[in-house]
């Protein structure tokens, strides 16, 4: 039952088909083979009977010879030819008896039958026979004569089996046509859906901001309804980032002139409110960077990573300069992400900040395609983690509260975004001897993570 209640609708349309057609074409298939051998059971007995006619008219009584006599010639060869299955018979249940040259020295079953009447039997040689009798009364005679015509089943049966063929074959030929016809009609009446299937795909992919309108009265209003949802989820966004950052302005301020009071403050009090300041700095950055991401994670259009990170690497690369660490990047040919070109400056900054921070003397940055998303690679020749370590920092970075140094509130930034995005974090051991940030990004929001790696 799920997997019904998954299907297409052209899966739903053509399989309520196929149903409907093994259904009813077998029962009109039947209905018809019944039909016909009715008919032609009819006909043929029919036949049966003008020959039963000809027969009795034909026959007589010869005084002379006292024997039964056949005065009228049937004009078929069938009659003639031995065993031939096409037989007639006349006889009164005893000894006077007139057959037909067929039947040579075998008789038919005599069964007194006042009015005309049809049955099958086996006749000479266990033939299926088809017969057609009556008794009649014939002068000087007392006693009724019973006569008899049969014919063989076998031609009747023919046509039967030759009906039912073409009956079978037509039926066939006619579900198949109404397959194609369905088929074709599925293609073009579901057309506009298919449409707006590829609309939502582009706008999902960021290649598009609406949806085509241009479709059938049913389907206009949905996609008009949904580019109205579209247009005001992006004015709402873009209202969130305008207010996001006249809240980072309107705190920057204040918290500039309470760090300039502390310095008229006596140590150790000084220090301990320039700490705390400090944090509120930090966490400010934190949720307003996360506040920002969350509006437009959904509707993020596809960028390209090196043109977006050109300006983090340059600034970075003249910082890892003056430290003495060498910060390689190799970022794939034509790789694209869906995050605002901000969002995924400040996530891959916070990786190459904290690289750099415990380095020995090299940072690598490196991204590629992978499945149906993307992936990037931050990579130093620090001291590095143990697993245990690993899986602490991960823990650590989920939970903004707990922080008390910059590294792990970068860490907690880069866990959010990734995760509002729909994407994966993971912390591994680098071929370069110390930590490995390594972050999948999907190329649509609701793109699951895949289960392994390059």
């Amino acid at each position: 039952m799920k997997r019904l209640q998954r299907l297409s609708l052209a899966s739903r349309l053509i399989l309520a088909t196929l149903l409907m057609l093994a259904l009813t074409l077998p029962l009109a298939g039947l209905g018809l083979a019944q039909h016909f051998r009715a008919t032609a059971t009819g006909a043929f007995d029919r036949q049966l009977e003008a020959l039963l006619n000809v027969v009795i008219a034909g026959v007589a009584w010869d005084d002379v010879a006292q024997q039964l006599v056949q005065e009228r010639d049937l004009g078929d060869p069938r009659f003639e030819r031995v065993f031939s299955g096409w037989y007639w018979q006349v006889s009164d249940g005893g000894e006077r008896v007139l057959t037909s040259r067929s039947l040579w020295d075998q008789r038919l079953p005599v069964q007194e039958r006042p009015e005309v009447t049809r049955r099958d039997l086996a006749g000479p040689r266990d033939t299926p026979l088809r017969v057609v009798e009556r008794d009649i009364h014939l002068a000087p005679l007392e006693s009724p004569l019973h006569v008899s015509v049969a014919a063989p089943r076998e031609t009747l049966e023919l046509e039967l089996d030759r009906f039912t063929r073409l009956v079978a074959l037509s039926l066939a030929g006619l579900g198949l046509l109404v397959l194609v016809m369905l088929a074709l009609q599925v293609r073009w009446g579901l057309a506009p859906l298919r449409r707006l299937q590829g609309d939502l795909a582009q706008v999902e992919n960021g290649d598009a901001e609406r949806l085509d309108a241009r479709l059938p009265a049913e389907l206009a209003r949905l996609a008009e309804a949904m580019n109205a949802v579209l247009a005001r989820d992006r004015r709402l966004m873009e209202h969130a980032r305008h207010a996001a950052g006249n809240l980072a302005h309107a705190l920057k301020t204040p918290v500039s002139v309470l760090t300039t009071l502390a310095d008229g403050v006596e140590e150790p009090r000084r220090s301990r409110i320039r700490d705390e300041l400090a944090r509120i700095d930090t966490a400010v950055r934190h949720h307003l960077a996360r506040a920002t991401a969350a509006g437009d994670a959904g509707l993020a259009p596809r960028i390209d990573a090196a043109e977006a990170l050109a300006p983090i690497l340059e600034g970075l690369g003249r910082l890892a300069g003056r430290r003495g660490v060498a910060l390689e990047h190799e970022l794939e040919a034509g790789l694209h992400v869906r995050m605002a070109p901000q969002d995924l400056q400040e996530l891959v900054g916070n990786l190459l900040d904290n690289a750099l921070r415990w380095a020995n003397g090299r940072v690598r940055l490196h991204g590629h395609s992978g499945d149906d998303g993307a992936w990037l690679c931050v990579e130093d020749d620090g001291p590095g983690m143990n697993a245990a370590q690993r899986e602490t920092a991960m823990a650590r970075g989920a939970r903004l509260d707990e922080q008390r140094s910059g590294n792990g509130l970068g860490l907690a930034i880069v866990a959010d975004l990734v995760a509002l995005h729909g994407g994966r974090l993971a912390l591994e051991a680098s071929t370069l001897g110390g930590l490995c940030a390594r972050v999948w990004l999907p190329a649509r929001p609701l793109a699951g993570v895949p289960s392994g790696q390059d």
